[in-house]
Formats: C-alpha cells, structure tokens, sequence
C-alpha cells in the first residue's frame, strides 16, 4: 500500500513503486479491427502458425538444387523452379541438378543449393568451380525451421510494429484483437497559463504542459483527454479532479511544490488520495506526486500522477514514469523506462545530493549534453533526444558509459 503525504523517495525506489503499481493494472476491454489497423496497438490474443514456416524447404539464393554428395562432378540441368511454382512431382535424379530461384521450393531428392556464381556451366551441365565446397543444407532453410503449424507465435501483450504486422499476415490473421486504448486525464494548472491560440499577457505563458503530455500519452498508446486549465483555486482543482477520476488515469502539471497556491495533494487529499510517494530525489523533477484515489461505482481505482510545472520536468517525469504506467494501462506487458547505453562525450562535475536527468544528444553510441537554461528551457530540450542520466555526487570523465533515457 501506499504511503502518506510527505515522502519523498529515491529515484530507483521511485521506478520500484510506479512498476509495482503498473503490474496491478490491467486494461479494462478489446477490441477486433483490420490488420493494418492495428499497428501501434496492443496484442489481445495469441497469433499461431497456420502452417509450418516455411512450409517446404526453401532455398535462400538463386542456384541449383542438387545432393552436396555430388556437386564436384558434371550434373545435368533438369529445367528450373521459380518462387511459388510447385516442384517437378518426380525425385531429382542421380547426377543431375535443377536451376532454383531464392525462395523456391526444392525438389524431392536435393539437399543443397549451390549459388549460382559457384558453379561451372558447360552446354546444359554444371559441376562446383575449383576451390568451392558445399555441404548438405547450405542454402536451404528446412521446412518447419522457423515455426511449426499451431506454434503460439505472439501472445498477449505484445505491441504491434511492422515486424508484429508481418508475422500476423504471414499467418492468414486479416483481423486481429487488441485491447482498447485507455483514456488519461490531462489538467495543467496554474494562474499563468493561457491557451495557445491567445497572447499572452506580460507575465503570462502559453499552455504547453497538456499539449506536450498529450503527445506522450498518444505515443504511448492512450487516449489523452486535455482538461481546461484548473487556476489556483481549489474549486478549479476540485472540478477537474472529479472528471479526470472519471477516466483511466488522470495526470496533472503544476501545483505540487511547496508554494502557497501549489494545492494538488491538498484537494487530493479531499477525495480520499492514498499517496504512494510526494517527492522523488531527482533532478528535474523533485516534487512528482503518485497514488490513486478511491473506487467509483464500478469498482476501479483511478490512479493519477502530479508533475511539476516546469516544460522539461513534465516531460522527464513522464518519460521515467507516467510512460510506462500508460503503456500498463493499454495492457502492454513488460514496460518499464526506456533505458540505453552511450558513451558520454564530455566531462562533467559531480553534483551532490540528486540524480539528474539533463537533455542530451545521442549521435551513434556518443552522448553529448545540449546547454540548457533550466527546466523551463523548451527550445533545448527540444535540440535533445534523450536524457542523460548523472548520478548524486559522481564526476564523470569523456568517454564513460552511462546511462541514456530515450525517449
């Protein structure tokens, strides 16, 4: 269970917690659509093999079929096997060889394809060049090597990609079941902010936060649901609380630190929050609020997450953990941050006390990090594809791997 208001936790723990509470949820429905369709989606059933794969002894190069056993002498070409033709009915006879193309089916009797820039041609005979070797199997993929018909290929869980799309077809699936996609909540607070289609005023800024986390709850493979924005009052927050609970996760921006107007855990706290952690030891992105908030009439639990106001500590925080919870949520199995390795491209002075997540830019394996003006900085975050992750109190030298979250 949770824990109550005020406590502020470390990095990994925080990643432990949001994981524990991911591995809980499951997505509520599935739905049936078109294969193509589905790409981005989330697998909700098992894809089997219909058939073996391949369903006969495929050959991988154009050539000639034939036995390894007999490759060094003259063979006679006995006609030619193109991709989806069938084989001739009768076996290959001894001492002979049929012309093959990548992908055909080979004939009953060979066990091997030779290439055909392995081989000597002489009228309508051909033997292995001098100084070649062939053995049996070369260039031939078993029929079954890859699957067996009725092998459960993809199960639950599964996000579909082109590589996902491709196994499906390959299968027959012209439709497949995917969970539905979860909806999430969006509500940035705070009295600064406008909408983007109106000018700011002198000391007003545009609403970026629910339009950035929009983005990244769609990539993740939910339904964002932006709120009108909650001014600092406590009826504002109210009102957006108890539409957002109404969803499957509700995600705020803003009001989480220590200030006299930041009012999110208080009016959470209103509806009966069961807090998990109110802080987390990084950098930015300090005051991150996780927990759920009581059941509504059918019985399920709305979780939520308070990022701080600043641009880049929404958007690293829901990269370390609103992400994942998301991806949970839309029934993907196994998510957790994105993590990677790269070598870092400078050094960089040890910093007490916080793990720092800094915009960064990784080229190849090389990680270099993007000048930034703090965490309300957007056009260099924007310069950055990742974030480089610098642990509390440790100097780093050029060329030490560390760890980058891609995002």
């Amino acid at each position: 269970m949770g824990s109550a208001p005020g406590k502020l936790v470390e990095f990994e723990e925080a990643i432990d917690i949001v994981l524990g509470e991911a591995a809980r949820v499951a997505p509520r429905r599935s739905e049936r659509m078109p294969l193509l369709s589905a790409l981005g989606r989330v697998l909700a059933e098992e894809i089997i093999a219909d058939r073996d794969q391949p369903a006969f002894d495929r050959s991988t190069r154009d050539g000639f079929a034939l036995r390894a056993s007999e490759a060094g002498a003259w063979l006679t070409v006995a006609g030619q096997i193109r991709a989806g033709q069938s084989p001739p009915g009768d076996r290959l006879a001894e001492s002979s060889a049929a012309g093959i193309m990548t992908g055909a089916a080979l004939p009953e009797g060979a066990d091997a394809v030779v290439m055909v820039e392995h081989v000597v041609a002489e009228a309508n005979a051909i033997r292995l060049a001098e100084a070649r070797t062939l053995v049996a199997g070369e260039n031939v993929v078993p029929r079954g090597a890859e699957a067996r018909a009725g092998d459960v290929l993809l199960g639950p869980g599964q996000r579909l990609g082109a590589a996902e799309i491709a196994l499906a077809a390959s299968c027959g699936y012209a439709q497949l079941t995917v969970y539905a996609r979860p909806k999430v909540a969006i509500v940035a607070t705070g009295d600064e902010l406008v909408e983007v289609a109106e000018a700011p005023g002198p000391h007003q800024i545009r609403n970026s936060n629910s339009y950035a986390i929009a983005a990244m709850v769609a990539a993740a493979g939910a339904l964002p649901e932006r709120l009108a924005i909650a001014r600092d009052v406590r009826e504002d927050l109210r009102e957006r609380t108890a539409q957002g609970r109404a969803t499957d996760l509700l995600v705020l921006s803003g009001g989480v630190s220590m200030g006299e107007y930041d009012l999110v855990e208080e009016v959470l706290a209103e509806f009966g929050a069961e807090f998990f952690f109110t802080g987390v030891r990084m950098q930015p992105g300090k005051p991150l609020v996780f927990g759920r908030l009581p059941a509504l009439g059918d019985d399920r639990m709305c979780y939520f997450f308070g990022l701080p106001g600043n641009p880049i500590s929404t958007q690293v925080t829901f990269h370390c953990f609103v992400e994942m919870f998301v991806r949970a949520l839309a029934g993907e199995a196994g998510a957790g941050p994105n993590w990677a390795q790269a070598t870092l491209a400078q050094g960089v002075a040890a910093k007490a006390g916080l793990t720092r997540l800094l915009p960064a830019r990784m080229s190849g394996i090389a990680v270099t990090l993007v000048g930034w003006q703090g965490s309300g900085d957007l056009a260099a975050n924007a310069r950055a594809n990742c974030y480089a992750e610098l642990l509390p109190g440790r100097a780093y030298a050029a060329g030490e791997v560390i760890r980058v979250l891609l995002r």
